[in-house]
C-alpha cells in the first residue's frame, strides 16, 4: 500500500471509528455529519433503501437516544481507495442495551472540497449475533 492509500485508509477508519463512538452514547449525529446530502442506505430492518440525507436524518431521530453501547469492535477494517473515492469494509461486534450484535458494513466515501463524505452505507446482520430489534447497527 502506498503511503498515500496508508493515510487515506487511516483518515476514514478514524472518521468511522469517532462517528461510532457518538453512536454507542446514542447520537447518530457523528454519521449524519459525515454523510453527503445525496447519501443512499441500506439497512436490514427496512423494506426499501433510504435515498437522501433528509430521509436518513428522518430516521435517524427515531432511535435518536436509544442506543448504548458499552464497546464494540471494529474487526477486519479494510480501506480501498483513490484520491476521491474510497470503501471501508469491517466487521463490527458490539456489546450494550441489545446484548451482542454482529454486523457486516460497508461505506463508501466521496472526497468533496469539505472532506470525505459518505455516500452509501450498508449495514447487514451476520448470522451469529442477530439483534433483536432494529435499534442497534
Amino acid at each position: 500500500m502506498s503511503l498515500a492509500a496508508t493515510s487515506i485508509a487511516a483518515e476514514i477508519i478514524g472518521l468511522e471509528r469517532a462517528a461510532l463512538d457518538r453512536w454507542g452514547k446514542g447520537d447518530p449525529s457523528g454519521f449524519l455529519e459525515l454523510c453527503a446530502p445525496d447519501v443512499v442506505y441500506f439497512d436490514p430492518f427496512l423494506k426499501r433503501r433510504i435515498d437522501g440525507l433528509a430521509g436518513l436524518t428522518a430516521h435517524y431521530e427515531g432511535i435518536r437516544g436509544k442506543i448504548q453501547i458499552d464497546r464494540y469492535d471494529l474487526l477486519n477494517p479494510l480501506v480501498q481507495a483513490d484520491e476521491r473515492l474510497a470503501v471501508l469494509t469491517f466487521n463490527y461486534v458490539s456489546w450494550g442495551n441489545e446484548g451482542e450484535s454482529r454486523w457486516n458494513c460497508t461505506e463508501a466515501y466521496r472526497k468533496d472540497p469539505s472532506g470525505w463524505r459518505i455516500i452509501q452505507t450498508h449495514w447487514s446482520y451476520t448470522d451469529a449475533g442477530r439483534p433483536s430489534s432494529n435499534l442497534g447497527q
